[in-house]
């Protein structure tokens, strides 16, 4: 380390010896000492040597490692940024679906709803008109049976009384022709 800064040692010791009683111009003022300028220009070579050498690559390391992570930063938000795009995506096509799905439901629940109470009412149509015919049916058949009822209480009643007028003249069957006859145009008349 001492032969590096050896001449600069010797170039203070020719710069002590030389004498200072010259005169001087202006341009000596502004200027350095040629020792001083020599001992600057050779520091500045070993400072610049040394970071050339020393902290320049370390800086440019640093630099380059900084800009990988930097890098390496980016490119992992671009890979979150996608991943999200793409979640995000699949959760919008899940939600489209899920909301179809459930509009198909409810779509499904109304057709089904419908034709339950189409059934319903088709099925209480169906029952009320059965009753409706049963009971005109039944309407129709008392209706007969008490028409036969009567028209063989009146034949009946006939039959005596025309049995205590004649006493005994007529017989049944001619007098039942002719009660029936007689209930046939009560029937006409009354029609």
């Amino acid at each position: 380390m001492y032969q590096l800064f050896a001449p600069l040692v010797l170039l203070a010791q020719v710069e002590e010896t030389t004498p200072v009683d010259e005169p001087s111009s202006g341009i000596d003022l502004l200027l350095p000492p040629t020792s001083e300028l020599i001992a600057g220009l050779i520091a500045f070579v070993i400072i610049f040597a040394f970071v050339w050498r020393w902290v320049l690559p370390a800086v440019n390391r640093t630099l380059e490692a900084r800009q990988q992570a930097i890098t390496g930063q980016l490119t992992a938000a671009e890979e979150a940024k996608r991943e999200a795009e793409s979640l995000l995506a699949d959760y919008k096509a899940q939600l489209a679906k899920a909301r179809d799905e459930a509009n198909r439901i409810v779509e499904e629940a109304r057709k089904t709803g419908e034709s339950l109470r189409s059934d319903i009412v088709g099925k209480a149509q169906t029952e009320a008109d059965t009753i409706a015919r049963r009971a005109r049916e039944e309407m129709s058949a008392e209706r007969e049976r008490a028409a036969t009822a009567i028209r063989d209480e009146v034949a009946a009643l006939s039959l005596d009384l025309a049995q205590k007028v004649v006493a005994g003249s007529v017989d049944t069957k001619a007098q039942k022709v002719l009660v029936d006859r007689y209930i046939a145009e009560l029937e006409t008349l009354k029609a």
